[in-house]
């Protein structure tokens, strides 16, 4: 979580939202891959293998948040005993998880964003009209395309790779990317998603835990100890009856 990777998140965006700025026709286009009408269109949203599959990117997510939900369960029920993971990685991880597919994706813009899901335009067989990616203006009134939730998810499990023993984390980041764009094919073969919705899912979610990450631990005005971490929760150790 460095200012190099800021630089290439921004770098994606720009490149990418200019390109599909200027050739909406291309979301459609790569979503038009996924789509075979002899087989009842985006077929693979009712397939038993991509159902599977789903199911299991949501049990991953679940399993990599599951240590820092654990940890800080343990720390309330035990409150002078030592957390079992430090305290810094449990914040970044949980505020994160909260900010990036919580707030940032399902709240403010799912909600917000009209974008019609590829399933649901007319290209594809439904009823409302395509928007370019940059364009809030849809037919959808909620729960909309842009940006992708499921994928924002996945992606926010870069905020457990930048956790991880220094030796092993450049796997994990790439493990982390490899994981979220796996996920952003899968629901663009359900027809859930365009391109531009994961890939802007992953860069969001990116620069929500690099925000957080440079608060907590990088930048010296605000950056905290896993002590003083580990104390505040001691301070707010429930009541007895």
């Amino acid at each position: 979580m460095n200012r190099t990777g800021f630089v290439i998140a921004l770098a994606v965006a720009a490149t990418l939202g200019l390109v599909f700025g200027l050739r909406p026709d291309l979301d459609l286009k790569l979503a038009a891959l996924f789509f075979d009408p002899e087989r009842g269109g985006f077929w693979r949203a009712y397939d038993p293998v991509y159902l599977r599959a789903r199911d299991v990117a949501v049990w991953l997510v679940t399993l990599v948040a599951a240590p820092a939900v654990v940890a800080l369960a343990a720390k309330f029920v035990w409150p002078r005993r030592p957390l079992i993971i430090p305290g810094r990685a449990i914040l970044l991880m949980l505020v994160t998880l909260a900010l990036a597919p919580g707030v940032v994706a399902n709240l403010v813009l799912k909600e917000h964003w009209g974008r019609p899901r590829p399933i649901d335009v007319t290209e594809f067989g439904g009823d409302e009209h395509f928007r370019p990616w940059w364009d809030p203006r849809g037919d959808c009134p909620k729960n909309c395309s842009f940006v992708a939730g499921e994928p924002s998810g996945a992606f926010w499990t870069l905020a457990g790779a930048a956790v991880v023993p220094p030796h092993w984390r450049a796997l994990a980041y790439a493990t982390a990317l490899a994981f979220g764009a796996a996920v952003g094919i899968l629901r663009m073969a359900a027809g859930a998603h365009f391109f531009t919705d994961w890939i802007f899912a992953g860069v969001f979610s990116f620069l929500v835990i690099w925000l957080i990450h440079g608060l907590i631990y990088r930048w010296p005005r605000t950056r905290i100890s896993d002590a003083a971490v580990e104390r505040a929760l001691e301070r707010i150790e429930p009541k007895r009856v």
